[in-house]
């Protein structure tokens, strides 16, 4: 990676075009990542059950939710990439722009490239939910070893078996049916490399179970409802049900044990989950698709973020983000700075929609 943690918590303005894209990923054709870090393994010799029932009902409701993902999804479905992206443009209209392109590098796009660009788009997207994907399967892992809840250990050890079905069921998917891959965006990379490298197993819980799981919950929903494959439809819907049960594990985690800290530390923490926010938010901007395609990576940037369909998109991965941390107190517990943050991010409005904890239940698969 070319920018440094410190370059990017310290930048003034979030919103920087170029320092956002500054950030890139110089790594792309390695194929191990290693990351630094320094944690204790805990043991706790108390194993009484029931002191944290919603825990324990979670538990519970993830061994009867096992699926597999080899038998349990239609993978005999033939998948016309091509077709799927021509079905989703009439779906959405307009190339899923829906903005005048007079005067852009797409002014005098063929058909033909619009296709591509949904194609890769299309690569693109999946490769980073399967990269995020074991970034979970890594920090559940962890928290297994670190959490010092019996309960909390019990389900975290079967989020690690979710996350790896979902690193499989992704990677099949972008293997068999799609037409390439891509390696981690920067900024994604980054934030795991952050999550992984802390040692204090809050931050691995706030990082993974509360924003990128969080975002990933709302991403999913969306490409979910706009997609016209039913192959991708239903492999969504599987992982979707499992991500809303790791998100209220993560808060109801959390919300216990942010109750004792001190103002110090849950600034520290509204602090990491904006960093957090951002990054995550600055990660869907695709700048190495746009590499890809020979295309000036500012202008497009500057041109589709001007799109409808994109601004919706872009605000509604907050859509579970903002109620979860209001739910853990990060809103105004003390002071308002991360309020204010999310504020200025245009997404301060999602608060009152239900936190994860709350709403699990209505992902859960029939």
């Amino acid at each position: 990676m070319t920018a440094t943690n410190e370059q990017l918590i310290g930048r003034d303005e979030v919103n920087d075009l170029e320092a956002i894209l500054s950030v890139s990923n110089h790594d792309s054709d390695a194929v191990d990542h290693h990351v630094d870090s320094h944690f204790e393994s805990l043991f706790t010799w108390n194993y009484d059950k029931g002191t944290r029932a919603r825990l324990e009902r979670l538990y519970e409701k993830a061994k009867t939710s096992q699926w597999n993902g080899q038998t349990d999804l239609p993978w005999e479905i033939e998948v016309d990439q091509e077709a799927v992206v021509e079905a989703n443009r009439a779906l959405m209209g307009a190339n899923g722009l829906d903005i005048d392109v007079t005067g852009t590098p797409f002014e005098h796009w063929s058909d033909a490239q619009w296709l591509e660009l949904g194609c890769e788009s299309q690569n693109w997207m999946l490769s980073q939910f399967l990269h995020g994907e074991q970034g979970a399967l890594l920090c559940t892992a962890r928290i297994v070893e670190t959490v010092p809840w019996i309960d909390a250990k019990y389900y975290a050890a079967t989020q690690v078996m979710d996350e790896a079905r979902h690193v499989e069921v992704f990677g099949k998917y972008l293997n068999e049916k799609l037409s390439g891959h891509y390696p981690v965006n920067a900024h994604l990379g980054m934030l795991l490399d952050d999550i992984i490298a802390d040692s204090r197993w809050d931050m691995t819980y706030l990082g993974m179970q509360i924003m990128v799981e969080g975002l990933a919950l709302a991403a999913f929903g969306f490409m979910h409802e706009t997609t016209t494959e039913p192959l991708l439809k239903q492999l969504l819907r599987y992982v979707m049900a499992d991500e809303a049960r790791h998100v209220a594990f993560g808060v109801l985690s959390l919300q216990e044990f942010y109750a004792g800290l001190s103002q110090a530390e849950l600034k520290e923490r509204k602090e990491f989950a904006f960093e957090a926010a951002v990054r995550m938010r600055d990660r869907f901007l695709q700048q190495e698709v746009w590499e890809r395609l020979g295309v000036p990576v500012k202008e497009a940037v500057s041109v589709v973020s001007r799109s409808p369909e994109r601004q919706m998109f872009q605000r509604m991965l907050f859509a579970k983000i903002v109620p979860n941390c209001k739910k853990l107190g990060l809103l105004d517990n003390g002071d308002t700075w991360l309020r204010d943050r999310f504020t200025e991010l245009g997404v301060i409005e999602f608060e009152h929609l239900a936190d994860t904890a709350e709403e699990f239940e209505a992902f859960q698969l029939a």
